[in-house]
């Protein structure tokens, strides 16, 4: 069969990739082509537009960009239009791949969304959306599937494929100080990051006994690291955000995927994020959870603090990290958290349920 995926970040590439390979498992013939990676590339992907050329964050900057999305939607349905999948797979994204998905519908072409849209969050009313576009959708958070049945929508929980990543990672770095280390994840978005790396810069000179390392991405111009780099106690490590969490006493982490994987590698963190003035309060207005970091969310509670706009300053991030990596009780306590997050979304192979559901469904 042939299949047409879209992820448009760096963890649906990496999810993405995982799924790929699942899949050719249960259809050795499978052809695969789409927006996403280097992780779905490596997997046998013909790959028709790199993520890192789709990647704006914030109400905002998505505005700003519009006619290069709009360009980009375009060439995405005459791309599928040529290649005739048999089905669309559609990872995250929601503002692209939700107008991917109506193309879809009006043309006849099967939709499957792997990792739902967060219209929990925000819009709920977006999930009949969602049901009306979307043949079926295969979600990674426990508390989605009861979330979709109040739309009579049954979807299927397949696991959390960050699980997947954790548990297949051999770890091939060790030369990072347990005790001494603390990890930065500022994010794979340029906007993310400038967001985030004056902070960081001041928060080395607050700690020169610990040593920063930035999980840095290679879609961002090493330039834009150099400031930091040019601290004494701080340095990057490129592709290898799993080894420095393994070997990381806490980390900072951008609101995203990260959190969780951070959790799952049972690192004390403090969840930050910042973003446009504008974009800040129309998200403000919108969103209906509590939280905005994954951890809390699965948790239903409070497990790490947020240090949201404008209480990600200094002030407040190095008050916070000096607990998580001084204060062994508060430590303990968010480890245990972990640790039911973990047996929550345990349900073997993510990736391996959701391609065996998909070529069943497709099979039917």
């Amino acid at each position: 069969m042939k299949y047409y995926l879209i992820a448009g970040e760096r963890s649906g590439d990496l999810h993405g990739g995982n799924l790929i390979k699942a899949l050719k498992n249960y259809d050795a013939d499978g052809q695969f082509r789409g927006y996403g990676g280097d992780n779905m590339e490596a997997q046998g992907m013909h790959l028709s537009v790199h993520y890192r050329e789709l990647a704006f964050m914030g109400f905002l900057e998505v505005v700003k960009n519009l006619g290069t999305i709009t360009a980009y939607l375009k060439k995405c349905k005459a791309d599928i239009a040529e290649f005739r999948p048999d089905v669309v797979v559609l990872i995250d994204y929601a503002g692209f791949n939700l107008k991917i998905a109506r193309f879809c519908k009006s043309n006849g072409i099967r939709v499957f969304y792997y990792i739902s849209p967060k219209v929990w969050a925000w819009n709920t009313k977006r999930a009949w959306k969602l049901k009306r576009l979307v043949d079926r959708m295969f979600v990674i958070m426990p508390f989605e599937k009861d979330f979709y049945k109040k739309f009579n929508w049954e979807v299927d929980y397949v696991g959390n494929p960050v699980l997947d990543a954790l548990k297949s990672y051999k770890i091939s770095r060790v030369d990072f100080d347990k005790k001494k280390t603390v990890a930065l994840l500022p994010g794979s978005r340029r906007q993310e990051l400038e967001n985030a790396l004056p902070v960081f810069c001041e928060l080395c000179d607050r700690f020169p006994e610990y040593h920063f390392v930035v999980a840095a991405v290679d879609n961002i111009d090493r330039n834009v690291y150099a400031a930091l780099e040019e601290k004494p106690n701080a340095g990057l490590v490129f592709g290898n955000t799993y080894d420095l969490l393994a070997g990381a006493r806490a980390a900072v982490v951008t609101s995203g995927t990260a959190t969780l994987e951070t959790a799952l590698w049972r690192v004390p963190q403090v969840v930050t994020y910042r973003t446009s003035g504008v974009s800040y309060r129309i998200a403000k207005a919108l969103i209906k959870v509590d939280y905005i970091s994954l951890v809390n969310l699965i948790a239903g509670k409070m497990v790490v603090r947020e240090l949201i706009q404008k209480d990600f300053n200094v002030e407040m991030l190095a008050e916070e990290l000096g607990s998580l990596i001084q204060n062994e009780e508060y430590r303990e306590q968010m480890l245990k958290a972990y640790t039911e997050i973990y047996d929550l979304l345990d349900r073997g192979s993510a990736s391996d349920n959701a391609a065996r559901l998909m070529v069943n469904y497709l099979t039917l």
